[in-house]
């Protein structure tokens, strides 16, 4: 399951449309309207704001199918350096920085995985390796080297 409660975040990336082009970045706003500043993503559906994607399961995923691939190309908002996701973490408050998101699902791999890598959707699929969608409950600035903790449940 989770061996740690604490990472930090080491990317940062929006994408303005749908398979438009990625924009990373050193730091940014995070509001509860529409998720990350300039993010198409964010104000289409409040509780699925924020995508989070956990470097070590992108990097299994990527062994698997004997492919490196830039993290972008997952096309997800946050990349943490050791931090997995699993079912149980649903309802999970997650902070980083000063911002609190809340787990509200998975990130299912789409078939854009597929015609970047054959086999890498499939690589994504267990385990949430595909990342986690979060709301935010908490708005602010998040920037790289954050701390990203998940809370304790009460």
């Amino acid at each position: 399951m989770r061996e740690k409660r604490v990472a930090k975040l080491i990317g940062i990336a929006t994408h303005q449309e749908s398979k438009g082009p990625i924009t990373t970045h050193e730091r940014i706003w995070v509001s509860r309207e529409s998720g990350l500043q300039g993010d198409f993503q964010g104000a289409k559906n409040r509780s699925k704001q924020v995508t989070i994607l956990s470097q070590k399961s992108w990097q299994q995923a990527c062994s698997e199918v004997n492919a490196e691939i830039d993290w972008t190309e997952r096309r997800a908002n946050l990349l943490v350096d050791d931090m997995n996701f699993d079912e149980s973490m649903i309802g999970q408050q997650v902070q980083i920085g000063s911002v609190l998101l809340e787990i509200t699902c998975e990130t299912d791999p789409c078939k854009r995985m597929e015609a970047l890598q054959p086999g890498l959707k499939g690589a994504l699929t267990p385990n949430w390796r595909g990342g986690a969608r979060c709301k935010v409950l908490r708005e602010g600035e998040i920037q790289l080297g954050d701390k990203v903790q998940l809370l304790k449940r009460f």
